[in-house]
């Protein structure tokens, strides 16, 4: 048996080991700013959901000290939210002008407010310097539709209040299948967990996709989401154990660089072209042709980024039929060439 004395000096050590080894992860997970990080304001308003408020900090914070990020209320006071609890905000108003990317979480919505919203909250945003991104998520869309900023614009937020947020603002073009929309400007985000998503496409549009999957990695979510809000939406869905498209979409998957057409999808399922059609709509949101051309699309992103591949290749190995294919589907999607988005990140990899 090992003397008396050796056994604290080896709890002691193990003691001092987790404690090193903790402290590490603090650090790597709570990284300082950047003396040019982009500065990311949290604007908390009154009802604010708790969940949503910490997901900014918690993803853009993970990203290695590339963002500062901040909380501000529209007064400097303590903000209650929609739970039993107040936080207290450490910034009022003044930091606003200071943002380089303004984010509005969710907040109770009541039909008194949701068309004119606290008086407060609306000066807060006219302090947001011209040029700064504008982030919603869920019913954060809400204050910006109120003042005008998603007139004309595509956007989205919590499929259930949809409807509501039609009458509301009918100048609106709003589109609740998706988990966000990105004009570049101004980004809406839907409800709950894609603040999640939001940020993460955030991350990925500022610093690229390796720099994005390390924070989803910290973070332990998927680094994209397939599909819309519409997979969320309250309906009746068929049983997967005998209807589900779940099998056909990762025997797919494994597949993309053979284009696929919807009769080879059907009957790898087992269904009718219609029946598989339908359910794969009821399940994911989209069409079969729409979800494949996504997942191709990413795929050659992800080459674009990190292969030296000509576009050519690129095409083929995402299958596309050819590179014309692959630029008209990348232009749609993204506004730029496969040649203009290798660049572009490239570069972005370079500066960091």
């Amino acid at each position: 048996m090992p003397p008396d004395s050796a056994v604290p000096r080896a709890a002691s050590s193990r003691a001092r080991d987790l404690a090193d080894r903790a402290t590490e992860l603090d650090r790597r997970m709570r990284r300082r700013p950047r003396p040019d990080a982009h500065k990311v304001v949290v604007l908390v308003l009154d009802g604010v959901y708790p969940f949503e408020l910490g997901i900014p900090h918690r993803v853009l914070g993970s990203a290695g000290g590339r963002y500062e990020v901040l909380s501000a209320s529209v007064d400097g006071q303590p903000v209650r939210t929609d739970a039993d609890l107040t936080v207290t905000p450490g910034h009022g108003p003044e930091v606003l002008p200071e943002a380089d990317t303004l984010v509005i979480p969710p907040y109770a919505i009541f039909p008194a407010s949701a068309a004119s919203p606290d008086p407060r909250a609306v000066a807060a945003l006219s302090r947001v310097r011209p040029g700064a991104r504008l982030v919603s998520i869920c019913t954060g869309a809400f204050l910006l539709a109120a003042v005008g900023l998603l007139d004309g614009r595509r956007a989205t937020t919590h499929w259930a209040l949809a409807d509501y947020f039609r009458e509301l603002f009918p100048q609106v073009e709003l589109d609740a299948d998706v988990l966000f929309v990105d004009h570049g400007d101004v980004l809406t985000s839907a409800g709950a967990a894609s603040g999640v998503d939001v940020c993460l496409h955030l991350v990925r549009q500022d610093h690229g996709s390796e720099v994005a999957n390390q924070v989803a990695r910290q973070c332990v979510v998927p680094p994209y989401r397939d599909g819309g809000q519409a997979q969320y939406i309250e309906k009746p869905v068929p049983s997967a154990s005998t209807t589900g498209t779940g099998p056909t979409r990762d025997w797919a998957l494994q597949r993309l660089e053979s284009p696929l057409s919807l009769d080879e999808l059907a009957t790898h399922a087992a269904m009718s072209t219609r029946t598989f059609a339908r359910r794969f709509r009821e399940e994911t949101g989209m069409s079969p042709g729409r979800w494949l051309t996504q997942h191709q699309l990413r795929r050659a992103r992800h080459l674009l980024e990190s292969s030296d591949l000509p576009v050519d290749r690129v095409a083929h190995e995402v299958g596309f039929a050819t590179a014309t294919s692959l630029r008209r589907h990348l232009a749609a999607e993204a506004g730029v060439a496969p040649s203009t988005y290798r660049h572009t990140f490239r570069a972005s990899d370079a500066a960091r």
